[in-house]
């Protein structure tokens, strides 16, 4: 080594004080972003072995550090589970609590505006009849209830009371097949028995195959049964059609839309009237006129006792002249007898009838005639006048003839204070002769 170092010293010196130049050069100069060389060349150095060094730790103790770390993330995972169902659980019995206050809000305003005296009851449990449709509720005869009484809700009713315990009783409900009630549509009138046919719909039955009943109508308690009051609301109509003896109409019970948890039995009926059939829309809203067309005086007022200017189509203002021509003659359209004048619809304002019609036309007036005019005798000759006419045509001869206005149209003379000369008939052929020429 020392052999190599003094062989070659010169070099080695050289190439030292070379290399120290550069650094300081590189220390002292700066590049384009601010930075000195030498620290660029160190990071860029540097950087590389970094990388390596950290492949290395990443695989190997990196490795075992998030296993550990994953076996806490498990436990996090399984408290987090058990707390999400937690609170699922509450969530699921405040939407029931909520509901519940909803419906016991509901049967609490309908009981207060009922004119029936009832009473508030919940399902306790259901019966265990294979076909049958009854459920227990938690009030008996000691809150008043007795068999035969009415249960509904403030959709529409429910069924019925079978049996009255002390402290519970047994309801029918209305799908089964041995209830029955009497009931009556809201538009027609149609009076029949419900019956229940052991699923989610009801039929009615006995109402003949002459009584009309609509798709989408609602029926009604009738009263005839004596257990439900008049006017409570069944249900509405799903499907109709002729059967061999009665019609067969089936119903939605309103009642038992969406199940039955709480429910009002009815110790006092009192009948009510059924409400009149409902209306699409109560009404329909017009706007005001613009302003534009409001501040105009005579936007709506009859010009040349014509229609308003605001009637747009041809009906509005043909509507218009018929209202007015009664209005003229004091006839009040709808309220005339079979039999009596109607009105004389030839005097509407603006347009003209018959009789006006055919007295203002004016008289057609014929067209001249070109080849002959009108004569008393097909030979008439009258003698020609001056050379210098006014028709520009070849003067005649004297004492020549030729046949009157041949070429010039006849020109019936202005006659004041008479009535106009109506034309002559069409005389018939006259051979033309030809004119006399000048010699």
């Amino acid at each position: 080594m020392d052999t190599l170092l003094s062989r070659y010293r010169n070099i080695t010196v050289l190439l030292i004080v070379i290399v120290a130049q550069l650094l300081l050069i590189a220390y002292q100069v700066k590049g384009d972003k601010d930075l000195p060389l030498i620290r660029v060349w160190a990071v860029t150095a540097v950087t590389p072995v970094e990388q390596a060094l950290e492949v290395v730790r990443r695989y190997t103790w990196g490795f075992v550090e998030d296993y550990f770390v994953l076996l806490g993330v498990r436990n996090d995972n399984e408290k987090l589970k058990q707390e999400n169902g937690q609170l699922k659980l509450e969530n699921h019995y405040l939407k029931s609590e909520l509901s519940t206050a909803d419906r016991a809000r509901a049967l609490s305003v309908f009981q207060a505006r009922s004119q029936s005296k009832t009473v508030a009851a919940r399902i306790i449990g259901n019966g265990t009849g294979a076909n049958s449709k009854v459920v227990f509720v938690d009030r008996g005869s000691t809150s008043g209830v007795e068999s035969g009484m009415a249960v509904v809700t403030p959709d529409g009713i429910v069924g019925k009371v079978v049996n009255a315990y002390p402290t519970a009783s047994l309801v029918m409900l209305m799908t089964d097949p041995t209830f029955a009630a009497g009931v009556i549509s809201q538009k027609n009138r149609v009076h029949g028995t419900l019956k229940g046919q052991g699923h989610s719909e009801c039929l009615v039955d006995y109402v003949q195959n002459e009584e009309k009943v609509d798709v989408g109508e609602w029926f009604f308690t009738s009263g005839d049964d004596r257990i439900f009051p008049k006017g409570f609301p069944v249900g509405q109509v799903s499907a109709v059609r002729n059967g061999k003896t009665f019609k067969e109409i089936y119903i939605s019970p309103s009642g038992m839309q969406g199940g039955v948890e709480e429910l009002l039995i009815v110790l006092q009926g009192v009948h009510q009237e059924i409400p009149d059939g409902e209306m699409a829309t109560p009404g329909y809203k017009i706007l005001p006129l613009p302003p534009e067309a409001a501040a105009t005086p005579d936007a709506t007022a009859p010009q040349a006792g014509g229609p308003p200017t605001w009637l747009a189509t041809d009906a509005d203002r043909l509507r218009e002249q018929y209202k007015q021509a009664g209005q003229a003659q004091n006839h009040v359209f709808g309220e005339g007898l079979p039999g009596s004048k109607p009105p004389d619809f030839t005097h509407i304002p603006g347009v003209r009838g018959p009789a006006q019609g055919a007295a203002a036309a004016p008289k057609p007036i014929a067209p001249p005639a070109a080849a002959t005019a009108p004569a008393p005798t097909p030979k008439a000759s009258v003698p020609v006048a001056d050379p210098a006419t006014a028709d520009g045509t070849t003067p005649a001869a004297p004492g020549s003839e030729r046949p009157a206005n041949v070429n010039k149209p006849a020109v019936p003379p202005s006659v004041p204070n008479r009535a106009p000369i109506e034309p002559a008939p069409k005389p018939a052929a006259v051979r033309a002769q030809p004119p006399a020429t000048n010699p």
